[in-house]
């Protein structure tokens, strides 16, 4: 699936967060969309402990998004819903 698709790959010897991270994944823009994300980490939990460290982390990213319709007539795509 995908008219776009992204993947990434960190790696860190070592990783220490001083609070727990707050992520979001948003697509926003106009016409129904079909999306999708999701990592797999290896040696890094899902939620952290703040000021644990974490050694010999990898996180893989994948993310893919794809138009099921056209934007609706007169939309630009620049406002900020999420279709």
């Amino acid at each position: 699936m995908g008219d776009i698709l992204f993947r990434s790959t960190v790696h860190a010897e070592r990783l220490r967060f001083t609070q727990e991270p707050q992520t979001a994944v948003r697509f926003p823009g106009t016409g129904k969309r079909e999306s999708t994300s999701h990592s797999v980490r290896t040696h890094l939990p899902d939620p952290v402990i703040p000021g644990q460290e974490y050694q010999d982390v990898t996180v893989a990213y994948h993310l893919a998004t794809r138009l099921t319709r056209e934007p609706e007539a007169g939309r630009s795509g620049d406002d900020d819903s999420d279709g």
